[in-house]
């Protein structure tokens, strides 16, 4: 199936939608403004990029929320989460789903997806990274901070923990995983090389999560930067690493 607009990808994209909003929805993994910007942003990612391109995406917001939900009694005792029931707003959607929004129409306007995904499947990756690294690692009372490797609470911006980067791995490794499986392969190219850019971008995905802790350390500490600007900070040079290493020439 072509990627772009083409009738049978906009078919199979309405489809998935559709379930996007009824899992959304029916498990109060994003509030009413979380799924109207999930909507938009689905628009973007399918009709522009391909369905596979969506499903990764849907991969990544049912693994956040199954993260957000691990131990989710005990997190809310200690004050670490955003939200009473775990549900996320249009502002999480904007962090962590903007940049590869953005990517998707650059792909879209280069006509180049087979680059495309791999920096599509990068932001992603760090999206992924630092949510499994945050909502896992808090719950590990080996808490460093980054800038200093001293001891630190639990939860505070720029803290990282054993727990938290095999997490981060994890998340990371789990997008460049489903890329691979949806997209790549599919597409009938030659699995060395799907592997090869699959991992690049699960490394990709971790280092921005290190990115993220230091922006946390550094700036967001200091009231310089909010959580969502750290996140769609982190996630642009995941991207722009990606790009890089992928040798393009886009604009």
């Amino acid at each position: 199936m072509e990627p772009g607009f083409s009738t049978w990808n906009f078919i199979v994209c309405l489809f998935i939608i559709i379930g996007l909003v009824a899992l959304a929805s029916r498990y109060r993994i994003l509030d009413k403004s979380g799924v109207m910007a999930a909507v938009v942003l689905a628009c973007v990612v399918g009709f522009l990029g391909h369905w596979s391109w969506l499903l990764v995406l849907l991969s990544f917001l049912i693994a956040s929320h199954k993260a957000t939900k691990w131990r989710f009694e005990e997190k809310t005792a200690m004050g670490l989460n955003e939200s009473g029931d775990g549900h996320r707003s249009w502002t999480n959607v904007i962090a962590n789903g903007g940049l590869p929004g953005l990517v998707v129409i650059l792909a879209f306007l280069e006509g180049d997806w087979e680059n495309g995904v791999w920096l599509f499947t990068a932001s992603v990756a760090v999206a992924a990274s630092d949510t499994f690294a945050s909502e896992i690692g808090c719950m590990d009372k080996r808490v460093r901070m980054i800038t200093t490797f001293k001891k630190c609470e639990p939860g505070i911006n720029g803290g990282f923990s054993p727990n938290g980067q095999l997490a981060a791995a994890l998340g990371a490794f789990t997008m460049g995983m489903m890329a691979l499986v949806l997209y790549w392969l599919p597409s009938g190219h030659f699995v060395g090389d799907g592997f090869t850019y699959a991992m690049i971008a699960a490394l990709i995905g971790w280092i921005g999560c290190q990115i993220d802790s230091l922006l946390g350390a550094l700036l967001e500490n200091r009231g310089f930067m909010t959580k969502g600007t750290v996140n769609a900070a982190s996630i642009t040079i995941g991207v722009i690493l990606m790009y890089f290493i992928l040798d393009l020439s886009w604009y």
